[in-house]
């Protein structure tokens, strides 16, 4: 038997950007997935409570694997759901940053991807948690919330759109003093950080890595933080987000973790997996280890 199993369900975000058409996209699965007996079922979601509700049907009705062909966000609300739950997510890309599917290597062409899936394997994956939120990617508190959502508004991905984000968030951005506790070590103070991004993958999206080190299963969330004192000198160094060597920079602090406390000043939106997201002023960041299985595909198969 495949590794997906022969009940699998497909779940599709008509509001994400096929670039295909869902008549071929359906088309392809069928294709690619139909055989020895398998059965294949689709799904619209039409909301985020109405994926939530259907993947929560999805464990009740026995589905072994639960394709989503959406973007983080949609994914987020949907894996959300399963998380100890006997059923693998499967992931078909098709939002802005795909931050997702890019840290798995999972190809950005929805047939290619339909297609490379079905050699994925399961593989158990941790999950960071925000005030009780869980977050698969990226959870950020500061200048970088807001500079996310204005980077994946772009309809053009790499250097110089992050760069415009950047500097368009700057100017309205009030940063505030953090005091954050680590592992229970005594609180310290983060005197205006502007950059303060807990990273489960490497990825922020759009091929940025915020967090190069991270792995899906290493058991530590990654903390990439930096001061506003220090924004004029990290400009120049944005490009590092996109080679992998962000960590390089010295005005730039990566610590790992299972925990954080973070008190801020003010109850201000957090970012969770390209969606902002209201929190109170006090944030408490937890690492969930191995709690959701997804289908990743072999090193042979990343691009």
């Amino acid at each position: 038997m495949h590794a997906a199993g022969q009940n699998i369900r497909i779940m599709i975000n008509p509001k994400s950007g096929l670039g295909v058409s869902m008549r071929i996209l359906m088309q392809t699965f069928n294709d690619v997935w139909d055989c020895d007996g398998r059965e294949i079922t689709y799904q619209l979601t039409k909301s985020a409570e109405d994926g939530r509700i259907k993947a929560r049907r999805a464990i009740e009705e026995g589905v072994e694997t639960l394709i989503v062909v959406g973007g983080d966000g949609v994914i987020n609300s949907i894996g959300a759901e399963l998380l100890d739950a006997p059923i693998n997510l499967g992931v078909i890309p098709t939002g802005s940053g795909n931050g997702f599917a890019r840290h798995f290597g999972i190809n950005l062409n929805p047939g290619k991807a339909i297609q490379q899936l079905l050699q994925a394997k399961p593989e158990s994956i941790d999950v960071g948690m925000a005030n009780g939120r869980p977050f698969f990617v990226t959870c950020s508190m500061a200048w970088d919330a807001a500079l996310v959502k204005t980077f994946e508004k772009s309809p053009v991905r790499g250097i110089l759109p992050y760069v415009f984000a950047a500097a368009y968030e700057l100017f309205d951005y009030k940063s505030e003093r953090f005091r954050v506790s680590i592992d229970q070590a005594p609180e310290k103070v983060y005197d205006h950080p502007m950059l303060f991004t807990v990273a489960n993958l490497t990825q922020f999206g759009g091929g940025a890595r915020i967090a190069p080190k991270a792995k899906a299963d290493d058991g530590y969330l990654w903390l990439t933080a930096a001061f506003r004192e220090d924004v004029p000198r990290l400009i120049p160094s944005l490009y590092k987000l996109f080679d992998g060597s962000i960590g390089d920079v010295p005005e730039i602090n990566i610590t790992p973790l299972h925990e954080m406390r973070v008190r801020r000043e003010t109850g201000q939106p957090i970012q969770l997996d390209g969606e902002l997201v209201e929190s109170p002023p006090e944030v408490h960041i937890q690492l969930r280890p191995k709690a959701l299985r997804v289908l990743v595909p072999p090193p042979a198969e990343k691009d």
